[in-house]
């Protein structure tokens, strides 16, 4: 298996090296590059994710000219993979970024190995977490 269970819905091939989603493994982007580029993308209005409380000037809704909502989805299945809140004009965020090299070092090494669940695991069994 070459594959590692990066996110809830996010698997890295590393053989490949390309993001895939981790429901229907459908192929999402180059591993070197942000995964969210070949992911759909859907702007939310603020004010129908999170309506108004109370009425008045301040109701606890978040304000569409200070935040925008964007969702992203697989172009496989429609999971959602991932939500952002953005100040409006703000670029897409590159939240994960692996250094590829130095993984497939640490693998071919011995010193890692991807185990049946598509965890990282050490030679002694242990699960990797950072």
């Amino acid at each position: 298996m070459t594959r590692i269970h990066v996110a809830e819905y996010l698997d890295l091939d590393v053989g490949t090296e390309r993001w895939h989603c981790h429901s229907c493994g459908h192929d999402i982007a180059a591993a070197r590059e942000n995964y969210k580029t070949g992911l759909l993308l859907t702007e939310r209005d603020p004010g129908e994710v999170h309506p108004p409380l109370i009425e008045g000037r301040f109701t606890f809704a978040p304000d569409p000219t200070w935040i925008r909502i964007i969702e992203f989805h697989c172009p496989g299945c429609g999971r959602q993979v991932e939500t952002e809140y953005l100040p409006p004009g703000h670029p897409i965020t590159h939240d994960t970024e692996i250094d590829i090299d130095a993984l497939k070092r640490r693998l071919d090494a011995g010193e890692l190995r991807i185990d049946e669940a598509g965890k990282l695991a050490t030679r002694n069994d242990s699960e990797v977490t950072a």
